[in-house]
């Protein structure tokens, strides 16, 4: 591996002086010292391991092949839907999709009580209102991208204000996106910074940091965000905007999975990962069911800890659940399609 690079005149200007890092106790002498400048950050993401792309991507296509047993079907369908982000992300979203989008995530099939309520709602910082109003009294959590989504290039002031609104609206969860510019150009330090001051911007919401994994260009940029958002007191690391191709993948999300898995053996602390974009299907949910398991753990097979972005994926959730109870296949005739 190369000898890491100095720090870049631009990191160093762009980093305060006197860096605030979150409050993570606990964190062993190395992931502390890790943040203390902006060499030290450097020096951390760039000794990594790195990352054996053909190994990455055959031991994905292997844990792919994988079936889940039909017994275990109906556990692996519902557990899916209780992990899934439902989503709205257009700029033609109006009070009523999302109201109609709240209802379908309190009972995701109006003819069977039984099916369980999704994760949370994702909505922009304006719909929130509507979204916490319409969600009362139900334990689904209201997520809200902000930082100026989907591009992530403003101000910080910009993007703490974004964060400010979708919070007071009642947001109990914020979608931030990194600057893929700032990541790219080497300057870790803005990056991690800007973490850390929309983490401290949202109270008590969770923190799900995007990665935007489609435009990191190599597996080593994605494996040193993963590490550099955990460093920075991001809850979830979540691939992808869904507003750029390729969005979620296995082998992306093995990375992210490993990464968190490495960070609980270092500090004993859980985090959770997001893939999010073109995943539609029951059968690729399982494939990331699967990944969960054998990358991460059991533990991660939990909403807490693992989330589905998604928009119709629910739908098919719901046509395959019917097909395990029924015996046979339901169409989109037979549940809400959005």
């Amino acid at each position: 591996m190369a000898a890491p690079s100095p720090p870049t005149a631009a990191e160093s200007a762009d980093t305060p002086a006197n860096r605030q890092p979150p409050h993570i106790p606990g964190l062993p002498p190395e992931l502390a010292d890790a943040t203390r400048d902006d060499a030290a950050l450097r020096r951390f993401l760039h000794g990594l391991p790195g990352v054996d792309q053909v190994g990455l991507e055959q031991r994905a296509a292997t844990l792919a092949t994988r079936s889940i047993k039909k017994a275990s079907k109906l556990w692996a369908i519902d557990t899916a839907i209780r992990m899934v982000d439902l989503t709205t992300l257009e700029g033609a979203d109006t009070a009523g999709k999302v109201s109609s989008l709240c209802a379908k995530a309190r009972r995701p099939d109006p003819e069977r009580p039984d099916v369980p309520q999704v994760a949370a709602i994702c909505v922009y910082p304006d719909m929130v209102e509507t979204a916490v109003r319409e969600l009362k009294g139900a334990d689904i959590g209201v997520a809200s991208v902000a930082t100026a989504f989907p591009s992530g290039r403003s101000s910080l002031a910009i993007k703490l204000e974004d964060t400010r609104i979708a919070v007071d609206a009642g947001a109990t969860e914020i979608d931030m996106v990194i600057d893929r510019g700032a990541f790219l150009s080497g300057r870790y330090g803005q990056v991690y910074d800007e973490i850390v001051a929309i983490k401290a911007a949202c109270g008590d919401a969770h923190l799900k940091v995007i990665l935007e994994t489609g435009e990191l260009s190599t597996y080593d940029n994605v494996r040193r965000a993963s590490w550099l958002s955990l460093l920075a007191g991001g809850d979830f690391i979540k691939t992808s905007t869904g507003k750029v191709s390729p969005a979620a993948t296995l082998p992306v999300t093995h990375l992210m999975l490993q990464a968190v898995h490495d960070w609980k053996n270092q500090t004993g602390q859980l985090r959770g990962v997001k893939p999010a974009g073109g995943i539609r299907a029951t059968k690729d949910a399982m494939r990331y069911l699967v990944a969960v398991h054998e990358v991460a753990g059991q533990e991660w097979l939990d909403p807490k800890l693992f989330r589905f972005g998604a928009s119709s994926l629910l739908n098919d959730l719901l046509m395959q659940r019917r097909t395990q109870l029924e015996g046979h296949y339901s169409g989109p005739d037979y549940v809400t399609v959005d």
